[in-house]
């Protein structure tokens, strides 16, 4: 055989062995070609390619891989077992930048099924792979490096450090200032998986100078890029005071709530996350976005929304609302109350119904003005219809009877309680009953209205246990009548007219 016909056969080989890969890997991008391949046994005929001489035959294997696992879990398991990760990772050290892109993407979609298959990642010496490739020159490769790492981070707080341990923050922050939005996108969104576990973690965040960097980039045109920004910040200033406090400082409001108009849906949902974040810890906090609008820009929010959406925003004016009666008739007067009565009517979702029911728990609590303001928009009888359906959830059941009785005990408007006379079950009568027996001895007009409106009748038709709680307050009320007038709505009176009737002997 001439030298010719040799190299002619080395030549078809390694055609054949490109083809093979770049078919392979065209396989995996449809779903619908997964199983047949895993049953092939793909993976085994994959691995020897990875050390193949050619880079393109490398590279297209690299690519095929992290197709297939990405698919599932199986397959990303396959790729452990089958010690694939340790060629994978020394590869990112040593081969060209299209390599390490594909291996990259190889370990990120190995990472993101599982903590135990991120542990997989890690113990084979993947972060510090990782890490060293966002110091890389290329941009495509610190994007592939990053978000390998915020998959790997997402997972728990132990693989999380194991990424702060690897040095990776710094160099994430880095990445946030490149020109290349793509790279910028995946960094913010790295160091929110990174921030989101603990106090301590944030606070690395914090430490590396993120807040600033994140807060330069809230107006930047892209959408995606913001989403992430919002959510990192939401991240780090959920943990403490201190933290909101430095988010805060980075002076992000009032200009944030620009953003609250922004055409994405996801942007408008992580700005209202993030101050939703910020006002659950304290007064001052809410106080400060009060003060900048954030309230009234929520409650527009919540009428230009739909769905779970929504559920920041009405958390953000329940924490508002929560920490004082000033904070709460701030809700109360940028017209919060009639927006929440709208999203517990329309929502389907009974996670969403909860927290609004909440909310209003928490507008409704502090004084007989502001639980009026929740009972004329007709909540009460709402918030009664939710805690006793039987198909309500449990915690549906849970905060509806909490809110009820938290705006009951303040609420002095009877026009509102009245209703609930005649569907409540007693462990709810009893808060109406005794709210009508604060009000009534000090209203004469009130007393009238009770009578003729057939309230007094149904308070007769209670039945309470003699000594009861429930027995004294309706024992006030009687106390606040003429005992005829008791009497006459009391039931089976008629029938004592009647029999007085019959024995009556006309002179």
């Amino acid at each position: 055989m001439s030298q010719r016909q040799v190299l002619q056969v080395f030549e078809q080989y390694q055609k054949s062995r490109t083809q093979f890969v770049q078919t392979i890997a065209e396989l995996a991008t449809r779903p619908q070609n997964i199983e047949t391949l895993q049953n092939a046994g793909v993976m085994s005929l994959l691995r020897p390619l990875l050390l193949d001489v050619v880079p393109t035959i490398q590279q297209t294997t690299a690519l095929a891989l992290g197709r297939l696992a990405n698919y599932n879990d199986d397959l990303a398991e396959a790729i452990v077992k089958g010690d694939i990760l340790p060629q994978l990772v020394y590869s990112l050290t040593e081969q060209n930048r299209f390599y390490k892109k594909a291996a990259a993407f190889v370990l990120r979609a190995v990472a993101k099924h599982s903590p135990a298959l991120a542990q997989a990642v890690v113990d084979c010496g993947g972060l510090d792979a990782l890490v060293i490739s966002l110091e890389e020159f290329d941009p495509g490769v610190k994007e592939a490096a990053a978000w390998a790492l915020g998959y790997i981070a997402r997972h728990n707080a132990h693989l999380s450090q194991a990424v702060v341990d690897a040095g990776a923050v710094p160099l994430l922050v880095l990445c946030i200032q490149e020109p290349e939005v793509a790279l910028k996108r995946i960094a913010a969104s790295a160091l929110s998986d990174i921030a989101k576990h603990s106090p301590e973690l944030a606070q690395t965040v914090v430490d590396t100078g993120a807040i600033a960097h994140l807060a330069q980039m809230i107006l930047n045109p892209d959408a995606k890029l913001k989403r992430q920004v919002f959510s990192a910040l939401s991240q780090i200033s959920k943990h403490s005071v201190d933290l909101a406090e430095m988010v805060v400082e980075a002076e992000i409001f009032p200009a944030v709530l620009a953003c609250l108009r922004d055409p994405d849906e996801y942007v408008r949902k992580n700005v209202t996350t993030l101050m939703r974040e910020i006002t659950k810890h304290t007064p001052e906090l809410s106080l400060m976005i009060v003060n900048a609008g954030g309230v009234a820009a929520v409650i527009d929010y919540l009428g230009d929304s739909r769905g779970n959406v929504r559920l920041p925003g009405i958390m953000m004016l329940g924490y508002v609302a929560a920490h004082s009666e000033n904070l709460a008739m701030a809700v109360i007067v940028s017209k919060g109350v009639p927006q929440l009565a709208i999203c517990l009517s329309e929502e389907p979702e009974e996670h969403i119904k909860a927290a609004t029911a909440w909310a209003f728990g928490q507008i409704g609590r502090h004084t007989p003005e502001h639980a009026r303001a929740v009972s004329t928009a007709n909540v009460l009888p709402k918030l009664l219809a939710l805690y006793m359906d039987t198909d309500s959830s449990e915690d549906l059941q849970v905060k509806a009877k909490k809110a009820l009785k938290s705006i009951l005990q303040k609420c002095t408007y009877l026009p509102a309680l009245e209703p609930l006379l005649y569907e409540a079950p007693s462990n709810i009568l009893k808060h109406v009953v005794c709210q009508f027996s604060k009000v009534l001895p000090h209203d004469s007009k009130a007393r009238r209205l009770f009578v003729t409106s057939g309230g007094l009748k149904k308070v007769q038709e209670i039945k309470a246990d003699p000594g009861s709680a429930l027995q004294e307050y309706i024992n006030s009320i009687n106390n606040c009548y003429p005992e005829e007038i008791v009497r006459y709505y009391s039931p089976g009176y008629s029938e004592t007219l009647l029999a007085r009737v019959e024995k009556y002997q006309p002179v």
